[in-house]
């Protein structure tokens, strides 16, 4: 039953006891074996998914920002260090602040770490696949 943007499942007790579960949105990248893992484990546990293609549609401030607020995690945490960052030509010691960080992915989205997932209380960076999890606690 979809109730402002939640959904009811049951909690696996005996007692039938159900819960409130928020909608996941969940930050994909179809290529990424990891994003692919995380978006299946919700699929198995039947989880409500927005998926979020952020290479077609990249996350602007407020996401990000959202992202950063709900994950807890230094704003580093959020940058993809790899052959891309590097082929384009960035030295990872000038993006060590929040906002040059944000200001680089709103430039070059693929730079995002994936898969990121959210809630409406709490956020995970997904990797491994398995942190997805944590959100259906």
């Amino acid at each position: 039953m979809l109730v402002l943007n939640q959904i009811y499942r049951q909690t696996g007790r005996s007692e039938g006891r159900t819960q409130i579960v928020s909608t996941i949105r969940l930050y994909h990248n179809p290529k990424c074996s990891k994003s692919r893992g995380a978006l299946d484990l919700l699929r198995q546990r039947e989880a409500k998914v927005e998926v979020i293609e952020y290479l077609k549609t990249p996350a602007d401030r407020p996401q990000l920002e959202e992202i950063l607020k709900k994950t807890q995690e230094a704003p580093s945490a959020l940058l993809r260090i790899d052959k891309n960052f590097r082929n384009l030509g960035l030295d990872a010691d000038h993006y060590s602040s929040r906002e040059s960080i944000i200001s680089l992915l709103l430039e070059h989205p693929s730079l995002m770490q994936r898969p990121i997932a959210v809630t409406d209380t709490q956020g995970v960076i997904a990797r491994p696949s398995e942190r997805v999890l944590e959100l259906l606690d």
